[in-house]
Formats: structure tokens, C-alpha cells, sequence
């Protein structure tokens, strides 16, 4: 399957941008160069997330793991460009599943855990999979049952669907019935010749869709994008030398390896440094804690929400190893400068700040382009700009530029809020079987409007100006008696509440203004928060008398989907009960 149209790759390539290696070449490459360093780990609680001893492959096993794989999804009937949807937890199994239908051109459809019935069925339907692998249960949720349950649908509907059960990494030894069991087939000296002639005879190209990824879902029906070898290897050095990850270095992963954040973050940096990855998910901070004193990791992944909590929590801080980290990469909310500055000056630690998503934003502020602590966590360089040059050289090839919802026109000056468009070799050609949400989702001349509001921020030397300010969603802005608020900023003058541990803003509606200003927090331990502390606190920072919080809740934690990002309708309902 492809989507990018002839032209456009013919120009991508001719720029150098695009090429013909495809990422299980990269994998290939790096088990030639290392067999025995270690690749991959299990997270230690395994047995009790999904049953079965934690592993530790080298780069051989897994080379050997992915061959089994690949005769194995032969063997289920996959073949080139058939859709296979993923439904597994971040266990070693899933890399070398991710390898072996790349190699086969079998397109990955991975799904979040979280995921049930409603949402696989979706994802099922739209995309015509030809199956689901998933394992038989995660923390006591009957994963296997749910897939079953869809396979018995859509047979009442005359569609073929199989359901693979990850036997492996299941807690029992029995497939339950219905599901057919999958599991690597050795490798012999025919089974190679097979596997190998299949390859040559059915060739996978680097501009071949690999993987269809589902948007966060947090304003509305999931929205498939479809990225192929070379939209993955294109976005993949943003991470990479934003957050200098450096040739044979251990990785942690706690992200779901679903979407951006783990598949473009960790994942393809793994692919280029041939280092291990160290894998976690769902979040367990003892777990994420007691692997980065074990196995060592330089960099790490971890929402702000933890960042900030440990920072503020002397006797845990006490009770951590953190010094085999040089950086900790964060984002998907934005980011407390004085969290920034803390790691650095009590750990050595800096801390990299990357907006990305599915469809190919890749900004990131580090400490090379944002050695500030205040710009670095509300900054992101302008990169893209003929105006501007960069030294170092930017990390990825991308086009920015703010644009005016109302009118259509770019924006030029700061201070102006306007949506970020993009273009470029990192953006995805357009959601999955979607002509109508494209014909929306694309400007005339091309390029991708991401429905983020950012302004461009002044300069400080007196040249122009070299940064955006992210300051929300487009369609998450507030509404108060016509004026539009974004949540985000209220979310941080929340964070820098003493008394709050974490804390978001909605809107909720009012007869009379439209909407009003409902605070969501968790408090610190023994602190009470109120709304007039809040209020207190909102005007001694200096915000307009109307971003004041007008309603107050209080909550144990706070809604938030796989990669942490605030579901901010979950909030709403909160608010508006």
C-alpha cells in the first residue's frame, strides 16, 4: 500500500530527504554489527501485567525471534498489505512483530490497551484488517474475550477475521478456543529458503505504507494515519539528535508502543543506535524507578506530571537512582521551567522538550537551541523558516508557519495566537480512508493544519524572531462571553500552585457567559486546596481577572490517555457534575 503521490516522492528524494532503506534494514544492520549486545528488555512486573518470565534478548535473538514471526504470520495467512491490528502491551514479543511484518510488508495496526470493543471495532471495520494479535489478558482485563467477541460480529457479517493469541507471553498454556495460537516457527534450512524467496518474490519498498496509527481520540472517532518507511526514518532524527541519544545506549521506553511518542521517539532511536530498549508500560513508578538503578539507562521518557511529582517529594527522591541519566525526554503537556532547572542543578540532568504527533509535527527544544529553562519549557525553535539559519543545523526537514484560524492569513509578528501548519517530509499524506476529513484537514497548497494555536515569540537579540509559543488547541479553547482562553495556560499557573500536585482547566457551560472556568486538581498530601487559593494564586501571577477558575474539583488523579495527554472532555463531565 501506498499513499504518497509519485511526485512528491520523486521530490523528497531527489532532496535527499527520502531514500530506499526501509526500517528493518536499520534492524538488520545493527544485528549484523552487534549479535550478542543486549536489544531488548521486559519490564520486571511482567509476570504479574500478562504472565510468563521477563526477558532479555541480544540482537541475535531478536533477529531470530522476528524470523519465527514472520514464517508464523505466513503461516495465519498475512501477506503483503494486508492490515494487521496490534493490541499488546510493551513486552519484547512486540519489536520483533513490528520487524517481521515490516519485512513482509504486512501493515501494523497498533492499538492502546485501553482499547475495547467499541474502539477495536472501529478500527477493524474502517480498515478491513485481516486480524487482531493480542495477548490473553492484561492485569485481569480479558483482552482475548474482547477480540473474540468482535470476530463473532463480524461473522454474523460474512467477514473473515482471525485472532492471534500472543502464546508466548500468555498466562496459560491453553489458546482459548476460537483463537489460533501464535508462536515463532523454527527455523530450518528449508524454512529459510522459504522465508527468503517469499521476500524476493513479494518486495517491500521504503515509500510502502508500514504502520496506521490512531489519533489520541480525545475529540472525537479515532482518525487512522497511515505512515510509511520513509515518513518513519524522515521524523526519526528529530528525536534522535534532539535528545543527542549516542550510539549504544540504553533507552527506557514508558510509553505505549503505539503512536509517536514511543514509535517515533525511542523505537526508531533505537533502530539508529543500536542500543537496548528497555521497556515499560502501563506506568508503575517503583517498576520505571527500580529499572533505571538496574539497567542503567542514559535517557529516559516520562510525562511532566512525574517529573514534577518527584522533584517535590524529598523521601522518594531520596529513594532513587538517577545518575546513569544525561536527559530525560518529556512532553504531550507542557513543561515547569523550574522543573527543568531543578534536574539540572541537582542532578546534571537536562531535560528535552519534544511536540510531535501521528500526522508528523516534530518540534523540539533542548539545550542547544533553548538554553533557558523558562524558554525551553514553552518555546520550540521556528524550524523550517528561510529567514532563519540554525547551528547546529536543524534535526529534521520540516516547514512551519502560524496562520490566522479567521482569516487564512500567515502570521508574521509576534504575539498574534494562529494555527501551526506544516509541511514536509515528516507529514503523513492524509488520514485513512478519510476523503472528507482530509479535504478539511489540508490547505489548498498542501499543507497540514494541525489545529495547535501557537504565536510567535519576540526576539531577544533584535534579529527576527526564532521561536513559537505553544498556547492550545484549537479546539479546545475556552470561551468566556466571547473570549477565547486557552486551557494549557491555566494548566500552568495550576502547576505552580504549592498545595497542587497536578491540575488541569475546561470549560463548562453557562447560560450566561457561554462558558466558565472549572479548576480540576489533585493536591499535595496534606494540603488543602480551595477556590479562592486558587484565585489568590491566579492574580498574584498576573492573568486577567477572566482566566480566573470560577468552579473548583477536586480529584484523585487526573483523566489523561496512554501518552498522558489531559482528556479534556473527561474533564469537562467532571466539571459539569
Amino acid at each position: 500500500m501506498r499513499t504518497t503521490p509519485a511526485d512528491r516522492i520523486r521530490d523528497y528524494r531527489g532532496r535527499g530527504w527520502w531514500g530506499e532503506t526501509r526500517i528493518h534494514d536499520m534492524f538488520d544492520a545493527n544485528a549484523r554489527a552487534h549479535p550478542q549486545r543486549p536489544a531488548l528488555l521486559d519490564p520486571p512486573n511482567r509476570p504479574e501485567l500478562v504472565g510468563g518470565a521477563a526477558q532479555r534478548l541480544d540482537f541475535a535473538a531478536t533477529a531470530a525471534l522476528a524470523d519465527g514471526y514472520a514464517l508464523a504470520l505466513l503461516h495465519h495467512g498475512l501477506r503483503r498489505d494486508d492490515i494487521l491490528v496490534a493490541q499488546l502491551p510493551n513486552i519484547v514479543e512486540y519489536i520483533p512483530l513490528y520487524i517481521a511484518a515490516f519485512r513482509l510488508g504486512i501493515i501494523v495496526s497498533p492499538a492502546p490497551m485501553q482499547f475495547r470493543g467499541h474502539e477495536l471495532g472501529q478500527i477493524v471495520r474502517h480498515t478491513g484488517a485481516k486480524a487482531i494479535i493480542t495477548v490473553d489478558a492484561l492485569k485481569g482485563v480479558d483482552h482475548i474475550g474482547t477480540a473474540l467477541q468482535l470476530r463473532a460480529e463480524l461473522a454474523e457479517a460474512g467477514v473473515p477475521f482471525a485472532v492471534l493469541s500472543l502464546r508466548s507471553a500468555a498466562a496459560s498454556p491453553q489458546t482459548p478456543e476460537g483463537a489460533l495460537p501464535f508462536e515463532p516457527i523454527a527455523m530450518d534450512a528449508a524454512a529459510r529458503a522459504g522465508l527468503d524467496d517469499h521476500v524476493a518474490a513479494h518486495p517491500v519498498d521504503a515509500d510502502d505504507i508500514a504502520t496506521i496509527c490512531w489519533t489520541s481520540g480525545t475529540e472525537g472517532t479515532p482518525k487512522g494515519v497511515p505512515r510509511s518507511h520513509n515518513h518513519w526514518r524522515a521524523i526519526s532524527w528529530a528525536h534522535l539528535r534532539g535528545a543527542g541519544i549516542r550510539d549504544g545506549e540504553a533507552l527506557l521506553n514508558p510509553f505505549p508502543l503505539v503512536n509517536m511518542a514511543a514509535l517515533g521517539g525511542c523505537f526508531m532511536s533505537w533502530m539508529h543506535n543500536a542500543g537496548t530498549l528497555i521497556l515499560h508500560h502501563p506506568l508503575d513508578l517503583p517498576t520505571y524507578f527500580k529499572q533505571i538503578a538496574v539497567e542503567r539507562p542514559a535517557y529516559a521518557i516520562a510525562p511532566p506530571a512525574v517529573l514534577n511529582m518527584l522533584l517535590k517529594n524529598e523521601a522518594m527522591l531520596a529513594s532513587v537512582d538517577l545518575s546513569s541519566l544525561r536527559c530525560i525526554g518529556s512532553g504531550s503537556a507542557p513543561l515547569d521551567p523550574e522543573m527543568i532547572q531543578g534536574y539540572h542543578d541537582r542532578f546534571g540532568i537536562e531535560i528535552c522538550n519534544n511536540f510531535g504527533s501521528n500526522e508528523g509535527v516534530s518540534l523540539i527544544s533542548n539545550a542547544e537551541n533553548a538554553r533557558d529553562p523558562l524558554h525551553r519549557a514553552r518555546w520550540f525553535p521556528r524550524y523550517g523558516r528561510d529567514e532563519l539559519v540554525w547551528d547546529p543545523p536543524p534535526p529534521v526537514a520540516i516547514r512551519t508557519r502560524v496562520v490566522d484560524p479567521d482569516s487564512g492569513l500567515e502570521i508574521l509578528s509576534p504575539g498574534k495566537p494562529g494555527e501551526l501548519q506544516i509541511t514536509g517530509p515528516t507529514v503523513f499524506d492524509g488520514y485513512f480512508a478519510a476523503p472528507q476529513i482530509n479535504a478539511a484537514a489540508f490547505t489548498a497548497d498542501g499543507w497540514f493544519r494541525t489545529g495547535d494555536l501557537f504565536e510567535i515569540c519576540g526576539a531577544e537579540d533584535g534579529g527576527p524572531p526564532r521561536f513559537y509559543r505553544f498556547v492550545g488547541r484549537l479546539k479546545q479553547i475556552i470561551i468566556r462571553g466571547g473570549v477565547k482562553i486557552a486551557p494549557e495556560e491555566l494548566d500552568n499557573v495550576l502547576a505552580q500552585m504549592p498545595t497542587v500536585l497536578d491540575g488541569a482547566a475546561c470549560g463548562y457551560a453557562d447560560p450566561v457567559m457561554g462558558e466558565r472556568i472549572c479548576a480540576v486538581v489533585v493536591p499535595r498530601p496534606g494540603a488543602e486546596v480551595t477556590l479562592e487559593s486558587i484565585a489568590s494564586h491566579f492574580q498574584a501571577a498576573g492573568l486577567a481577572l477572566f482566566k480566573t477558575p470560577e468552579r473548583l474539583r477536586v480529584v484523585a488523579q487526573l483523566p489523561r490517555n496512554s501518552v498522558g495527554k489531559v482528556l479534556r472532555g473527561e474533564l469537562t463531565r467532571l466539571a459539569e457534575t
